[in-house]
């Protein structure tokens, strides 16, 4: 197997099955690459880059380094799990102010990823964050902002984050949804994480806690709703005021965002969002068994949260690359089970032989890592019958990664392999080990390249 990518956490990856004359390439070593390619190798996470039918190529880019033609070329099958590494827009005025980030580039910002390093939010100039989002990335985000920073500092936080974090002046922080607790999109670990933040006020509206019969249809659907219903139920503090000097957390639901509102002392800079109270529609009949599915319209009745900082938690957004079918629309690859389609018409399904596609790309950007080890053995099992079939034969042998390596060669492309990402690995830990964290991570392109080519 041949892998490559970027050197971080999660480094992007090929991988080719060099015992048999079939070469499998693997592109994204996320939860949807390693799942794919654990499949095929091995069973353990931890041991699929080590194997001797594996071959590790970091510092590597779909589109720059190698193109998806070019890849198709040397091997026998291509399985994309590249995942959603852009963020939807809202498309509402006022987006372009400062102050307002993806939440993502926030993510990147405190894990230390290179790319955001020098993001620079302003934690200092306002009291006050909105979060627009329930998922547990946006949970994510509020815990970061609202957990004290003695605690923080024996996590592996980037150290610029930890720095900024320490000066920072929010104590407030609006975690804003579309629609009601029962659906809100965080799962019950993440929920009980943030709630049980030390001396943190959780305020939520005791009539947004109220639940209709179609509420309840969907509680009784899902175990996961009912639990977060539940642990927000619990948490709520009704009538009692915030305390001094105390962070709050405050849920807000049946709110969607209208437009950005620039701030009266800092021009070109947000001071306030105005949200649009919501509610709900049921738009599928509703029986006893049935899905219940409800969507969130506008009531025409507004009101302003005053703030300096927002961060945008709506969603991630796949991106095409050369050679690939896309549905822009809804931002993945249009395929069936895993098979990448050429021609999605219900009476005419044609493929693409030998593309396959897994995870985000595959489905959207919805699900936990766990939701990937379906995900890749659909996909396997793809793989497998077109094998079975005979439909990935080839009249001559495949180059596979000999192929890729020489091709990045002729390209002067600085390849990093995997023993090379077990020093940077080594590094982050040695120097976390003297500051009593777990890692102390690098931060720059620069940096990361220095320590793996040691």
């Amino acid at each position: 197997m041949t892998s490559f990518g970027k050197i971080r956490r999660i480094p992007r990856s090929f991988s080719t099955i060099s015992s048999s004359p079939l070469r499998i390439c693997v592109i994204g070593s996320g939860p949807a690459g390693f799942y794919t390619a654990e499949k095929v190798v091995i069973n353990q996470f931890s041991r699929v880059a080590q194997n001797e039918r594996c071959s590790f190529f970091g510092n590597v880019s779909l589109g720059s380094s190698v193109t998806l033609p070019e890849l198709r070329d040397m091997y026998n099958a291509v399985v994309l799990a590249y995942g959603a590494e852009s963020d939807r827009s809202l498309g509402i005025p006022g987006e372009e102010l400062g102050g307002i980030y993806a939440a993502r580039e926030f993510v990147w910002w405190y894990n230390g990823h290179p790319d955001c390093r020098n993001l620079a939010p302003d934690l200092k100039s306002t009291d006050t964050a909105v979060i627009l989002g329930q998922g547990n990335v946006a949970l994510d985000v509020a815990r970061i902002l609202l957990r004290p920073t003695s605690e923080l500092a024996r996590t592996d936080i980037a150290s610029h984050a930890l720095a900024a974090l320490e000066d920072s002046s929010i104590r407030k922080v609006y975690l804003v949804g579309r629609r009601g607790p029962v659906q809100a999109a965080c799962t019950a670990k993440e929920l009980r994480e943030i709630l049980g933040i030390k001396d943190l006020g959780i305020y939520i509206e005791q009539a947004d806690l109220v639940t209709t019969p179609a509420d309840e249809i969907e509680m009784k659907n899902s175990r996961i709703r009912r639990r977060v219903y539940e642990l927000l139920s619990k948490a709520a503090t009704p009538g009692c005021a915030p305390i001094a000097n105390q962070r709050e957390l405050h849920f807000v639901f049946f709110r969607k965002p209208d437009r950005f509102l620039e701030s009266d002392d800092r021009r070109g800079h947000v001071g306030s969002i105005r949200i649009e109270k919501t509610a709900l529609r049921v738009y599928k009949d509703v029986g006893d068994d049935a899905m219940v599915k409800q969507i969130a319209v506008g009531t025409g009745v507004y009101e302003d949260i005053s703030c300096g900082l927002t961060l945008k938690s709506i969603g991630y957004k796949s991106v095409a690359v050369d050679g690939l079918p896309f549905d822009n629309y809804k931002g993945i690859v249009p395929n069936l089970g895993g098979r990448v389609l050429t021609d999605a018409s219900q009476d005419n399904l044609q493929y693409e032989k030998g593309l396959y596609v897994c995870g985000w790309l595959k489905r959207g950007p919805t699900g936990i890592i766990g939701t990937n080890l379906h995900c890749a053995e659909e996909t396997l099992s793809c793989i497998s019958d077109d094998i079975n079939k005979g439909v990935l034969k080839s009249t001559s042998p495949k180059p596979g990664r000999e192929g890729l390596r020489h091709l990045l060669d002729s390209r002067n492309t600085r390849v990093v392999p995997f023993d090379a990402w077990e020093k940077i690995d080594l590094e982050e830990r040695r120097r976390g080990s003297l500051k009593n964290k777990p890692r102390e991570k690098l931060t720059t392109w620069e940096e990361l390249l220095k320590v793996a080519c040691k």
